[in-house]
């Protein structure tokens, strides 16, 4: 996604931004509460890029400096036999927020899941995060009213 309203550069990230993510994921870790620890780059190298990638990462770029991203993943089945892309983490860097790089990141999502033939893009949110609520709640999107979110240990 190339020439945003912000100048923002939106596209997936490659195997030599490994310690970026890495930084990244250590302030998500931050902002809900825990420490910014980055997770060993070569943990990203195998969870992105290895034999069996886990996911799919956008990345946000306003010249250099990369200010948010997006991890996402298949679903199957989404809808009969079609797929969807799970948006697991949206993240907007300290100092970028507020700015639409969220909102551009959410149309590049949607954008991979059409280029990729999905039918559906879903996704969950903490309550406790506000301003991440009040975002989908100004792309249109309401909270699915039949779900209830689930997690254990494998």
């Amino acid at each position: 996604m190339r020439g945003t309203p912000m100048g923002l550069d939106i596209a997936p990230a490659i195997d030599a931004d490994a310690e970026t993510i890495a930084a990244i994921l250590g302030e998500i870790e931050e902002y809900y509460g825990g420490t910014n620890t980055p997770p060993p780059v070569e943990q990203i190298r195998a969870a992105l890029f290895g034999a069996r990638p886990a996911a799919t990462v956008l990345l946000a770029r306003d010249g250099d400096d990369v200010v948010g991203m997006a991890s996402v993943s298949f679903l199957w089945p989404a809808a009969g036999a079609d797929s969807g892309l799970y948006l697991k983490e949206l993240y907007v860097r300290d100092g970028h927020r507020r700015r639409g790089v969220a909102r551009q990141l959410m149309d590049a999502v949607h954008a991979e899941a059409r280029a990729t033939g999905c039918s559906r893009v879903e996704w969950t949110a903490d309550r406790e995060n506000p301003p991440a609520l009040e975002l989908y709640e100004a792309l249109g999107v309401a909270p699915h009213p039949g779900k209830i979110f689930y997690r254990s240990q494998a």
